[in-house]
């Protein structure tokens, strides 16, 4: 019987669907029949060759850039000129404030619009454009003394947006270590802590990033279960943290955690590899794929009385960090509306259909209109933000609302810009792809739309409507 089926199997040797088939029954037998062992292996060196020669000598060849595939538009990483500030927002800044927005759109245009698709696409840091950044002297933000620039919160603002209007992520990187982990160190840590770790953070030899998010508690962070037991001579530390900026590779973590003892949250500085703490990358995000959020777990980690920060007591403490920080959020959108608003300004210009530029068509230049609109409203919103916390006037509904609003009508932006790029509006290479993307973390992180708008109504109410009314134990119905 062995010799009356080995015809048939040779025969299947050149019919690739038989040979998988053949492939699968050989494998059955292959300790019984030495010879189909030796078939089966030449059924498997046939398919890889009729896999190799069905594709095209071509199918392995790099693509083409995207100046040569499509020479008709220029790509982002040419960066367009401002042309977003059509109401003439910067008279409205000082003479410093405008000098610093100068400054730091140059910076970006120059060193990080060439390389943000390409990092963006690896979804990895560029670390070598830290130094240029650095020069710039914007992280610290408004802090002043221990070698920060002690920026107004106008010109704080207006150096996200800057950053942002040209690529996302960097601003978020900024954010994280600025406007969140030093103001933290700022406003709550002590002396001696300010004059440790603030001057080689402002310089941005060290990085910074801050750990408020659990797995089980986002929006209720206040609930967080990372614990804080009292141990001789400092704090034991266990629990995990997530989707935390900067955390693979921040030289000084700032960790909230609950007291075991009161009950209640206090903040503390981890050094980078302090035993029992790690910090791995969460992989496969569509947005801010150049932040590098991390899973922190923290096991028994030890942490010294004088990393204590003093000024955390509560949840409540944290407070005024965020408030400074919901603001320069809100800027981040408005950052990112301009920078799709140049791209498409520019590209509507330059592609021709139909025998005419796509900006002499009247839809495209009614979308452009209202995407215009838009950045000159969230621009005055996030401007009269700064000058309510300036005055210490701002409440934390206000800026709950100038968040939530901002990033609500910069996703229509995005979006309108999105269809504008037509094909191209699904390539990171035109940046309003990449835009797109980006801005829904952001919508989301500091507190999701739908949070804010509760901060905001329970302000403007008096009612608290964040957890779900109690049911009742008996139905009406």
């Amino acid at each position: 019987m062995l010799e009356a089926k080995q015809p048939k199997l040779a025969c299947q040797l050149y019919l690739p669907p038989a040979a998988d088939l053949s492939l699968s029954i050989l494998s059955k037998n292959r300790k019984k029949k030495p010879l189909l062992s030796i078939t089966m292996a030449l059924l498997s060196k046939f398919r890889d060759e009729t896999d190799k020669s069905a594709k095209s000598s071509y199918f392995n060849l790099p693509p083409l850039d995207v100046s040569v595939a499509f020479p008709q538009a220029t790509p982002a990483s040419t960066f367009p000129p401002p042309a977003s500030d059509y109401y003439q927002f910067d008279d409205l800044l000082s003479p410093e404030e405008q000098a610093i927005r100068k400054k730091v759109r140059e910076c970006m245009e120059k060193e990080v619009a060439p390389v943000m698709t390409e990092y963006w696409e690896k979804a990895e840091f560029p670390f070598q454009i830290v130094p240029k950044l650095a020069a710039l002297r914007i992280a610290g933000g408004t802090i002043k003394g221990y070698g920060c620039p002690g920026l107004s919160i106008t010109g704080s603002a207006i150096s996200t947006a800057e950053v942002a209007r040209v690529d996302a992520s960097c601003s978020t990187f900024i954010l994280v270590h600025s406007s969140l982990a030093m103001l933290t160190i700022a406003l709550c840590g002590s002396e001696e802590q300010k004059q440790k770790y603030l001057p080689s953070l402002a310089q941005l030899k060290t990085i910074a990033c801050w750990a408020l998010t659990e797995p089980d508690y986002g929006s209720d962070a206040s609930a967080l279960k990372t614990t804080a037991t009292k141990v001789k001579g400092g704090w034991m530390l266990e629990g995990q943290k997530r989707w935390i900026g900067n955390s693979t590779f921040a030289d000084v973590l700032v960790i909230f955690a609950r007291n075991t003892t009161t009950n209640q949250i206090n903040g503390y500085l981890v050094k980078k590899d302090s035993p029992g703490l790690t910090a791995t990358k969460i992989a496969n995000k569509i947005g801010l794929r150049i932040v590098q959020n991390g899973d922190i777990l923290l096991k028994k980690v030890f942490v010294p009385d004088e990393d204590r920060l003093p000024g955390v007591n509560s949840f409540q403490d944290t407070s005024k960090v965020l408030a400074v920080s919901r603001v320069m959020v809100a800027w981040q959108p408005i950052g990112i509306s301009m920078g799709v608003y140049d791209m498409c300004q520019r590209y509507l210009k330059e592609r021709k259909q139909f025998g005419a530029p796509l900006a002499a068509f009247q839809i495209n230049q009614q979308k452009l209109a209202l995407m215009l609109g838009n950045v000159q409203a969230m621009t005055l919103v996030g401007w009269r933000l700064c000058k309510l916390y300036e005055g210490g006037k701002m409440t934390p509904g206000q800026a709950s609302l100038g968040k939530s609003w901002i990033t609500l009508k910069a996703r229509e932006t995005v979006s309108l810009g999105r269809e504008l790029l037509g094909g191209n509006g699904i390539l990171a290479d035109f940046l309003v792809a990449k835009a797109f993307c980006d801005l829904e973390p952001i919508y989301t992180y500091e507190g999701t739309y739908d949070i804010n708008s509760l901060v905001t109504g329970r302000e403007i109410t008096g009612f608290a409507s964040f957890k779900p009314a109690a049911l009742s134990q008996r139905s009406r119905l």
